[in-house]
C-alpha cells in the first residue's frame, strides 16, 4: 500500500488500533514537497553520467525510500486528486531514471526525438508549434499537450486514450510519426547500456522492460508541477476578508485571527495581483463562467467537452468519440489547465489559436455551433476590457515557476 493510499485511509478513519498493520515502509518514507529542486537536479557532476557516479547514487538507500509527496501552495487544494498507482510508488532513484529517459533521444528510432522534444521545460512543458514534430519532420494533427500537473490526472492525451501516465509515457515511443521506434528495440538499446541496466535492476525487480520504462518516465513527470501563483496568495486573503467582513476592525480582540490576517496580507503584498488580473479572476468565477470546466485548484475538471473547435471542417477530428464510440463524445476533448497558460501556446487540441486573445474571442462568441456542442458553451457578451482582464488573469494571476530540472546528464553510450 502506498503512502498516498495510507494517508487517504487514515483520513477516512479506516485504520483503528489492532485492526491493521502498517508496514515498516510507512515509517521510513520521506515527505517531500514537489518542486523541491533536489528531486529533479540530476546526479551531481558534469558531462555524461558515468557508472561510478550512478553506482554511488544507487548505493544511498535514501534514494530508494518511498516518497510521500506534498503539492505546492494553491495546487495543494487538489491533493485528493493525486494519482500514484499502487504498483509504482515514487522514489528519488525512480525520478532520476525517469528524468534521464524523458530527455534521452536514443529512445527514438533515429536518435533525434525525446519526450522533451514536444514537452520541453523551456517551452512551458509543451511545444510552440501547431502540431508536435516527430522523426524525419513528421507531424500529426494535434497540438502537444502540456506535461505538467499530470500527477492530478489519470487519463492522458487530448482524447484520454491512455488510462494512466505510465501508459501514455510509452505510447509515443512506438508511434511511427513521433519517436518511430518499437518497444522491443527501445528495450534492447537500454539493456545494452550498462548504466541504464544498473539502474533498472536496482529500482525494479524485473529490470529493463517497457512497462518499467513507462513507470520511470511517469514518476519523473509527476514531479513537474506549477508553483504558487499570485492568485494563490490573493485568494485566501480575499476569502478571509469576505468571511470576517463585519469583524475586521475587531480582530485585535482575537490574536490568532489577527496574526493570520497579517500573514495573509504580507504574503499577498509580496506576490501581488494586478487590478486587471483581479478583475479577470472575478470574471473567471463569474460572468465568463470559465470554471464550469476549468474547475478546482488546477483549473481543469479533467473531463471532455465539445467547444466547437474544428467542427466546421469536412472531416472533423472527433476526439473522445474515437475512444469511447459514444455519440455524445463526438468532437469532445480534455479541458486543459489555465495555470501557466501564457507559456503554452498555440492553443486548442489542433493548435489552431495562436494567442490567448484568440482563445477568449472563441469563448466569447460561444464556440462553433454543432450538434454536439457542450451546453456550457454560450455567448459571453464580454466587452474589450473584460476580455483583456481575462487574458491578464492567465498571464499574470495564474503564472508561476516550474521546478528547476536538469535536462542533460544522460548515461554515456555503451
Amino acid at each position: 500500500m502506498t503512502m498516498h493510499r495510507i494517508r487517504k485511509c487514515l483520513a477516512a478513519g479506516l485504520f483503528v488500533a489492532g485492526s491493521a498493520v502498517v508496514s515498516s515502509s510507512f515509517a521510513q518514507a520521506e515527505t517531500v514537497n514537489l518542486g523541491d529542486p533536489t528531486l529533479t537536479a540530476g546526479i551531481p557532476g558534469d558531462g555524461d553520467l558515468t557508472m561510478e557516479q550512478v553506482q554511488r547514487f544507487l548505493a544511498d538507500e535514501k534514494n530508494h525510500a518511498e516518497l510521500d509527496v506534498v503539492l505546492p501552495k494553491g495546487l495543494d487544494a487538489a491533493s485528493g486528486n493525486i494519482y500514484i498507482p499502487e504498483d509504482n510508488p515514487m522514489t528519488r532513484a525512480k525520478i532520476e531514471l525517469g528524468r534521464q529517459l524523458y530527455f534521452d533521444p536514443r529512445l527514438s528510432a533515429d536518435g533525434t526525438i525525446s519526450c522533451a522534444t514536444c514537452h520541453h521545460p523551456e517551452t512551458g512543458w509543451g511545444a510552440p508549434t501547431q502540431f508536435g514534430e516527430g522523426i524525419q519532420g513528421q507531424t500529426g494533427n494535434r497540438n502537444s499537450p502540456v506535461s505538467f500537473n499530470r500527477i492530478l490526472s489519470k487519463h492522458q492525451f487530448h482524447d484520454g486514450r491512455a488510462a494512466s501516465l505510465e501508459e501514455q509515457a510509452v505510447g509515443p515511443i512506438a508511434n511511427p510519426i513521433e519517436m518511430g521506434n518499437t518497444h522491443e528495440v527501445c528495450v534492447k538499446m537500454l539493456a545494452e547500456n550498462p548504466i541504464y541496466t544498473a539502474q533498472f535492476e536496482k529500482i525494479f525487480e524485473d529490470g529493463v522492460n517497457i512497462d518499467n520504462v513507462g513507470k520511470a518516465i511517469a514518476t519523473f513527470e509527476r514531479t513537474v508541477v506549477t508553483g504558487p501563483a499570485p492568485y494563490d496568495y490573493y485568494a485566501p486573503l480575499s476569502a478571509f476578508e469576505k468571511t470576517f467582513a463585519d469583524d475586521l476592525e475587531y480582530l485585535d480582540e482575537e490574536p490568532a485571527l489577527a496574526k493570520q490576517y497579517a500573514e495573509l496580507k504580507e504574503a499577498a503584498a509580496k506576490n501581488p495581483m494586478t487590478e486587471s488580473s483581479i478583475r479577470g479572476m472575478e470574471l473567471t468565477f463569474g460572468k465568463a463562467n470559465c470554471t464550469a470546466c476549468h474547475a478546482g485548484a488546477n483549473f481543469t475538471d479533467e473531463q471532455f467537452h465539445n467547444i466547437g473547435v474544428g467542427m466546421d471542417s469536412e472531416k472533423p477530428d472527433l476526439g473522445r468519440f474515437e475512444v469511447t464510440q459514444n455519440e455524445k463524445d463526438k468532437g469532445a476533448f480534455k479541458t486543459p489547465t489555465m495555470r501557466n497558460a501564457a507559456d503554452t501556446g498555440p492553443y486548442m487540441h489542433d493548435g489552431s489559436q495562436e494567442t490567448l486573445e484568440e482563445v477568449i474571442e472563441w469563448y466569447n462568441k460561444g464556440g462553433h455551433p454543432n450538434p454536439y456542442l457542450s451546453d456550457k458553451m454560450k455567448p459571453l457578451n464580454l466587452n474589450e476590457q473584460e476580455k483583456a482582464d481575462l487574458v491578464e488573469f492567465m498571464r499574470q494571476g495564474l503564472q508561476s515557476d516550474f521546478p528547476v530540472v536538469e535536462t542533460g546528464r544522460l548515461p554515456a553510450d555503451s
